[in-house]
């Protein structure tokens, strides 16, 4: 028996080599990304838009993740990014308390609120945080890098 070669229509001729690229896989993989980063991208602002006094303080280290109390220009009054009325403020306050009634460290709360707000809102806020047995309070400021000679 003896070996046979390539059929008789292809003896003597090389295949070409492919010079197309192919830029389906290519096209598919960026529209996968560009969802990707379309979904992802209003995720990353943060919900209530409050311009915070500065401050030359420190930042606080932080282990668990705060609730943030907000409150903006106009005086709405947020929690986590949720509107809350002023008559539900303390009815959220107490499932906040309830929800951490079995760990040892009362729950920390991140209070924000604008520079334009009157300094009375804020501290009936901080009325009600007290009252609901929300003792650890912090306020939350920008940075400042002036050293206040101005």
């Amino acid at each position: 028996m003896a070996m046979s070669g390539p059929p008789s229509g292809r003896r003597g001729r090389a295949r070409a080599p492919m010079a197309d690229i192919n830029v389906t896989p290519l096209v598919d993989v960026m529209l996968v990304l560009l969802i990707i980063f379309m979904v992802t991208a209003p995720l990353l602002v943060t919900g209530v838009p409050v311009n915070l006094p500065e401050t030359r303080a420190k930042g606080l280290d932080q282990d668990a993740k705060p609730t943030v109390v907000s409150i903006d220009r106009d005086g709405g009054l947020f929690i986590d990014d949720a509107q809350v009325s002023d008559a539900e403020l303390p009815d959220r306050l107490s499932e906040i308390v309830a929800a951490n009634a079995g760990k040892p460290d009362a729950p920390q709360i991140f209070l924000r609120a604008d520079t334009a707000l009157d300094y009375g809102r804020v501290m009936r806020v901080m009325g009600e945080l007290n009252r609901a047995g929300l003792n650890k309070v912090a306020l939350v400021s920008t940075g400042s890098d002036s050293d206040g000679s101005e």
